[in-house]
């Protein structure tokens, strides 16, 4: 197969076709997601709740990052490899440098950070040193005790507002992809028209770029309730491989997400 580059994501903003990412963290899911042709593999630092058991991703490290990066590039996917940029980890440049070069040598080829227009100098940092970045927006959980939960972000005119011109100041930064995660469709459409960079949703509606899921959520096997966004793909299917096979498919025909997924205001 192919190996998929981050010129590849660009084709398919500028084309209107979709790619799907999902959350990886070791080489035996790596080497299922990239059999099934998903597009990226996402080192998340959801791995905190998922694997480690956490309520949330904050206790993650860069050496826990770091580790899981290693495992999924050990696989050799043909999938882009993405990596997260753990809490903190950015707070200053000097930590936010040394971070970034500690995932790429293990085998991110994108950092993946959480936040706003404060972003925009690192961003330009990251991109005269080499290093491909994409910005977080909206519901971003390592901000989760300032939001007070795990709530809908950009609801109101003022921060939907900002959300907006955030992008694109991030964009003329020079990040070269977003993720909007639980954002109202109609603020969604808004920041694909304000940008021409790939837009990667989770609860953000069906007309970005990409999707992602995390793989755990996916596969039906987080435990509680489900949030409204996440479909259980191995429902009906015979074996993870095709439960894999089934949201590429869906993401890359348009019939995932459904507006059962969404959030329309």
């Amino acid at each position: 197969m192919t190996a998929i580059s981050l010129s590849h994501l660009r084709a398919h903003r500028d084309a209107g076709s979709k790619f799907s990412m999902v959350t990886a963290y070791d080489a035996c899911f790596a080497k299922a997601a990239s059999a099934a042709g998903i597009d990226c593999l996402l080192v998340g630092d959801s791995l905190g709740m998922v694997l480690q058991g956490h309520e949330s991703t904050l206790p993650v490290t860069v050496q826990d990052i770091a580790y899981h990066t290693q495992c999924v590039a050990s696989a050799k996917p043909s999938s882009f490899i993405i990596a997260d940029m753990p809490f903190m980890a950015a707070a200053t440049l000097d930590t936010a440098m040394q971070a970034a070069r500690t995932l790429m040598q293990q085998g991110a080829q994108m950092i993946k950070l959480e936040g706003s227009s404060h972003l925009t100098e690192l961003i330009r940092r990251y991109r005269d040193q080499g290093v491909p970045t994409c910005c977080h927006l909206g519901l971003t959980p390592q901000f989760v005790n300032q939001f007070g939960g795990y709530k809908v972000q950009g609801r109101d005119q003022r921060t939907a507002d900002q959300m907006v011109e955030a992008a694109i100041a991030l964009e003329a930064a020079g990040t070269d992809m977003l993720l909007l995660e639980c954002v109202p469709n109609p603020l969604t459409t808004r920041i694909m028209e304000a940008t021409t960079l790939p837009v990667v949703g989770i609860g953000a509606g069906p007309e970005t770029t990409g999707q992602v899921l995390v793989m755990h959520d996916l596969l039906g096997i987080t435990p509680g309730k489900p949030a409204r966004f996440v479909r259980n793909f191995l429902d009906g299917q015979g074996s993870i491989q095709a439960a894999l096979s089934a949201y590429d498919r869906a993401v890359k025909d348009g019939s995932f997400p459904e507006q059962a997924h969404c959030f329309a205001e």
